[in-house]
């Protein structure tokens, strides 16, 4: 019987070439590391002066890197990392088992780091004078049993209440369901805009407007002492108690949500799906080291980690 013989040469070339394509996608795909290459994350837009200052501070030390961030609202930040749009998101809660589940059929296990505690500050316009809310007035007016300043002030020139929040997905809209109205309907009454500025502005403009935006975006930030907030506004002090007095009402300071005096508090946490140690990992390293829990701090929220320095204030209602 004939055997025929075949060269092995040219299928030692094809396994090397096979070998140096896969290298070579495998630098492609992972051509980051903690502190140079180039990202895209997703962040919650409720967080995003938070965010964004990180970004600018980190890549300033490492000019190597490159952060590309997406604010979104919070339904689309977690489909972008269920889909591995993204590694890397900041949002104010831990994964439902649901994504839990979807994560661990890939054999992927997400981390939840906390890396502060923010306030939702609610606004009015700074010819309001009345700026002192209960959380069961608060609930009353998402559920629409109050509609009026006369419900909550009998003296109150003002008429019907308008009150106004970022956006239909957003956080800050799942906090009120779940926090505030305890999972009650919301009223239809009630606005949704697109972004935080956009309540700002409103406010500032609407005498009878009551805006829920995240406390970092009326923080003023040249106040070192985070004693105060934009001008264009007024900060409500808000109270747990059924009836609101000037005695038991807070503003969002940062003592206040350290004490938990301020009711209206969540967490932040970024949730990293990176598989190896890479820019993602860098800058939530950052983000939770001294340098990056000043930052916070600066912003007028709460940091997970840095202690934060109580001052007596005559609390300005």
């Amino acid at each position: 019987m004939k055997i025929n013989k075949f060269p092995i040469y040219p299928y030692l070339l094809f396994l090397l070439s096979l070998i140096f394509v896969i290298s070579c996608n495998s630098k492609q795909q992972y051509s980051d590391t903690p502190t140079t290459g180039s990202i895209s994350i997703a962040v919650d837009e409720t967080f995003k002066p938070i965010a964004q200052a990180e970004i600018d501070v980190f890549q300033a030390i490492y000019n190597s890197t490159s952060i590309k961030p997406s604010y979104d609202n919070e339904n689309l930040a977690f489909k972008k990392l269920l889909n591995d749009s993204v590694r890397m998101i900041i949002c104010s809660r831990k994964l439902y088992q649901f994504e839990k589940d979807i994560f661990e059929k890939k054999k992927f296990y997400p981390k939840e780091i906390k890396i502060a505690t923010d306030a939702i500050a609610l606004i009015v316009n700074p010819s309001n004078k009345d700026t002192i809310i209960s959380i069961d007035n608060l609930k009353d007016i998402l559920n629409g049993k109050i509609t009026s300043w006369k419900q909550i002030y009998p003296t109150s020139k003002l008429g019907k209440i308008t009150l106004v929040f970022d956006n239909q997905n957003s956080s800050t809209v799942h906090y009120l369901i779940d926090s505030v109205s305890k999972g009650d309907t919301l009223s239809n009454t009630l606005s949704a805009l697109n972004i935080n500025t956009d309540v700002i502005s409103y406010v500032s403009k609407n005498a009878n407007a009551i805006g829920i935006i995240g406390t970092s975006f009326v923080s003023d930030r040249d106040d070192s002492t985070s004693l105060s907030f934009l001008n264009s506004i007024k900060v409500m002090s808000v109270s747990k108690e059924h009836i609101a007095t000037y005695e038991n009402s807070f503003k969002p300071y940062q003592a206040y949500i350290a004490t938990k005096q301020y009711p209206l508090v969540r967490d932040i946490y970024i949730i990293l799906s990176e598989p190896r140690t890479g820019l993602a990992s860098g800058f939530t390293s950052f983000i939770t080291s001294d340098r990056g829990q000043r930052i916070i701090l600066k912003s007028g929220i709460l940091p997970a980690t840095r202690p934060v320095r109580i001052i007596n204030v005559n609390n300005e209602l």
